[in-house]
Parts: C-alpha cells; sequence; structure tokens
C-alpha cells in the first residue's frame, strides 16, 4: 500500500467524517478549496474547507472546517460536481439531479438544510433514472450541460441548462452503446474524451467527442482490467486516466500512448487500502474498495473516499510513479 498523506483536521472534522456514513463520489471546487463529499445512506452533502500546499516533502492538506447540507431534494447522494466555486449538482440515485447555491460565509460547522435552485427531470423522451455520476461541462452562451449516468437504465443523458435559474432547455440520451449501468463519469481537460466506468462490463469505456455523440456512438477506447470501475479522473495533462475499483483495494493508472482509442491494461496498479480496512467493506465481490477519486485543481493530490475509509489524500506522483505535469490544450 501507497502512503497516505497525513493531513490536519480539528476534532470536529474528523467526527463529521466518522459519521458520514456510506459514501459515493467527492470533488474539489475549481478555486480548490472545498471539497464535496457525497454521503449516500444518511441523504447528505459534507462540504470541507481545504487547502493544499506544496513543500519540499510533497504535498500538505488540511481542512480547515467543515458544512454539512441536507435538503428535501437530497436523497441517496451518490454523484456530485461543482458548476462554480458555490453552484454544486447533486445527482440522487433514487430520486433526480438537483442544483444548489452553497450557503454564504465560511462553513463554521453549520448544519444546514437548504433548498434547490432548479431540480432537473429530463424531457418527454428522456427522463432522468437513476441518475448516479454526474459532469458539468460548460458551453458556449454561458450554458452547462450535466451528463448523467443513469445507473440502472445503462445510459448517460445529456442536459443543457442556461446559467440564469438553470432551466433545462435540452435534454437528449447521450450514450449507450456499450454501457453497463454506468458508474462514474469524468472528462477530459481538453474536451475530446468522455470517460464512463461500466460496472456489469468490469472496464471503462472511451467516447471521443469530437464526433457527433448519440445512443448508438461506439466507444473509441476500453479501458480493461478493472473489476468494477467507480469513481475516474484524467490528469491535468489528459495523459493518464485514474480509476477507482470498488471490487479490489486498487487505483489503476492507464497511460494514452497515442491517443486513447483502441484496448489497453494498466500501466499500474496501487493499493490505497489495507487489507483489514477493504475486508471490512467486502459485502460482495463488488465492494470493499475506492469509490469516489478526484485530483485536485493543482494537480498534485488525490483524494478517495469510500465507507470504510472515508476521506484519504495521496501524492498524485506516488499513484502515477511520475512528477505531474500540464500541457495546454
Amino acid at each position: 500500500m501507497i502512503s497516505r498523506i497525513d493531513f490536519k483536521a480539528s476534532d470536529s472534522v474528523r467526527a463529521a467524517l466518522s459519521t458520514i456514513g456510506r459514501t459515493e463520489d467527492l470533488r474539489f471546487s475549481p478555486d480548490n478549496r472545498l471539497l464535496a463529499i457525497a454521503g449516500y445512506t444518511r441523504e447528505r452533502c459534507l462540504i470541507l474547507r481545504v487547502d493544499v500546499e506544496a513543500a519540499p516533502s510533497g504535498p500538505r492538506v488540511t481542512v480547515h472546517d467543515f458544512m454539512e447540507l441536507t435538503s428535501e431534494s437530497m436523497g441517496e447522494v451518490h454523484g456530485l460536481d461543482f458548476i462554480d466555486d458555490r453552484t454544486l449538482v447533486i445527482a440522487n440515485r433514487d430520486g433526480l439531479v438537483a442544483i444548489f447555491a452553497l450557503p454564504s460565509g465560511e462553513p463554521a460547522g453549520r448544519q444546514c438544510d437548504i433548498v434547490p435552485i432548479r431540480e432537473i427531470t429530463g424531457g418527454l423522451f428522456c427522463k432522468l433514472k437513476t441518475p448516479g455520476s454526474v459532469a458539468a461541462r460548460h458551453e458556449s452562451r454561458g450554458r452547462v450541460s450535466l451528463l448523467v449516468c443513469n445507473n440502472y437504465r445503462d445510459r448517460v443523458t445529456r442536459h443543457v441548462v442556461d446559467r440564469w435559474g438553470y432551466r433545462a432547455w435540452k435534454n437528449q440520451a447521450l450514450l449507450k452503446r456499450g454501457l453497463s449501468i454506468p458508474d462514474g463519469i469524468a472528462l477530459s481537460h481538453d474536451g475530446q474524451w468522455i470517460a464512463v466506468s461500466s460496472h456489469g462490463t468490469n472496464d471503462v469505456k472511451l467516447y471521443n467527442m469530437s464526433a457527433r455523440l448519440g445512443p448508438d456512438t461506439e466507444p473509441a477506447g476500453i479501458l480493461q482490467n478493472a473489476n468494477y470501475p467507480h469513481g475516474l479522473r484524467f490528469t491535468g495533462d489528459d495523459r493518464q486516466i485514474l480509476v477507482a475499483d470498488a471490487g479490489s483495494p486498487l487505483l489503476h493508472v492507464y497511460d494514452r500512448d497515442a491517443g486513447w482509442s483502441g484496448s489497453r491494461t494498466p500501466s499500474r496498479s496501487v493499493a490505497v487500502l489495507d487489507d483489514e480496512t477493504f475486508g471490512r467493506g467486502r459485502a460482495s465481490v463488488e465492494e470493499g474498495g475506492p469509490k469516489g477519486l478526484d485530483i485536485d485543481r493543482s494537480n498534485s493530490v488525490v483524494a478517495v473516499t469510500c465507507e470504510e475509509q472515508t476521506l484519504a489524500f495521496f501524492s498524485l506522483t506516488s499513484i502515477t510513479g511520475r512528477p505531474p505535469k500540464f500541457e495546454p490544450s
């Protein structure tokens, strides 16, 4: 097992982490100051105030404070993403997708019951059903596409919202071919690729966004040997993809090489859970391993979550085996 970053946090922060229950996805805010964690069974979202700092010995992480959010529009919170620093979209697997403005001010250990700005239901021929992971993609004219994994409908839907009230003016079935229980989604930083975890086929499908997408679009690439993939992220330079394997204690690393087309196996796999922790969560062959995964906006720290290990941080270098690098898109 690779070494974790021993993050600093107060007793109250650690108590909040210990009581959040089963977790799913997690996400850093665009300004890198907040980290949102999906509290699936307790039907809430935990917002952490974080700092990531560079140091000669490696990145340092401090969790300064927290805020716990609940709402009538939060159920089995499975996926989440930031639209901007103060706007969060949440996918409830037992309900709909809801967009929230975060309460103003510092987290201050508050418990806040909030109401959504908007709930997204889908269109007449594109209803949301068991929404899981979600990714927000900024479009032209101030619009945002919400790409939603409909877990048990085996498809990804796209819902285009405006920034003035977040009304959905377009709903479409975006991807379906090759997917069986899509359980995680990530967008490349250059805007060229969508990666989707396919739980039922034990792999990750990659779709090229330079082509017109639709339910019959074939995946251009496949990441194999991932057991039960869940959270996934492109590194900042889009040269690698990290995949959390819910069916093992591992994170898998895949290299782009000349491009993401074709099939490939991991170039590297590292354990992020010890055997005892993994065993406690091993209720079935599909469980026990890491679920949520994100890379912070400085491209130096990886955050991982699952029920038995609510939050752990690792240096990106320790996972990929190479120094982080950015390239212009």
